[in-house]
């Protein structure tokens, strides 16, 4: 009878217990795993088109949903750009013209800086935990794991660039690996691809990234994380449209 007990306990008790976790709570770990309380980045993007392709070099600072900070700091014609994001406004400094530009929601949709990724995909306007539902879909496997395969679709009133968004996240590493993003009609707009996975400060996290547009054959941006710091401490104060103009000195 002891037997049958524990049998039952590993082969039907604990799978519920392992699983008993939602869709958004998968979300947010995976979220927190990339980002942490604050994290402070060094990134390179290329974009990368049939004819030629061009870079740019990126400092960025996060602190959790609400507020992040992102510099431009090559090439040279670019160096200085800056975008922050506080909780739900955008902001815009450019240094050649020395204007403060508050960007409206309708420009979160449109290209960063001609790249493939939008200026949301960067930014992060909008919230994967606050303005979308989760639920699990069938799950899948990315690069040889086994993923939760999560949809999620816009609240209503949500301030959104994307009609819904399919993500698959390592179960093993809290790790997302896939991402669909579809249009209002469900058409598919954007397909990312994570992987290198790497130790950054102490944590373990995809450092390459890809965003292959669906209707643009042999076009891509790529994103590289050269350099990560997580929880330093980042006063609120930080992220502000006065200290957009002073990063670069």
């Amino acid at each position: 009878m002891k037997c049958l007990i524990l049998a039952l306990y590993i082969f039907i008790i604990l799978p519920i217990s392992v699983c008993s976790q939602t869709a958004r709570e998968v979300i947010e770990k995976s979220e927190e795993k990339m980002r942490g309380l604050t994290s402070q980045c060094e990134i390179t993007l290329r974009t990368i088109r049939p004819n030629w392709s061009r870079s740019f070099k990126i400092k960025a600072w996060l602190k959790g949903n609400d507020y992040s900070m992102l510099l431009v700091t090559a090439p040279a014609r670019d160096k200085g750009i800056v975008y922050l994001k506080r909780k739900k406004e955008v902001w815009n400094w450019i240094p050649s013209i020395e204007k403060v530009i508050k960007l409206p929601p309708s420009m979160m949709s449109q290209s960063w800086m001609g790249t493939d990724f939008s200026n949301d995909d960067l930014v992060k306007e909008s919230s994967l935990l606050k303005d979308y539902s989760h639920s699990f879909f069938n799950d899948t496997i990315i690069n040889g794991r086994l993923c939760y395969k999560i949809i999620l679709i816009p609240l209503s009133g949500a301030t959104v660039v994307w009609g819904k968004l399919i993500i698959c996240i390592d179960k093993e590493r809290s790790i997302q690996l896939h991402i669909q993003f579809y249009d209002e009609d469900n058409v598919l707009i954007n397909t990312m691809n994570a992987d290198e996975v790497k130790i950054m400060d102490n944590r373990l996290i995809p450092t390459h990234f890809e965003i292959i547009p669906a209707d643009k054959p042999n076009q891509k941006t790529e994103m590289v994380y050269e350099s990560v710091l997580f929880n330093r401490n980042i006063n609120d104060e930080f992220f502000s449209t006065n200290q957009m103009k002073y990063l670069i000195e």
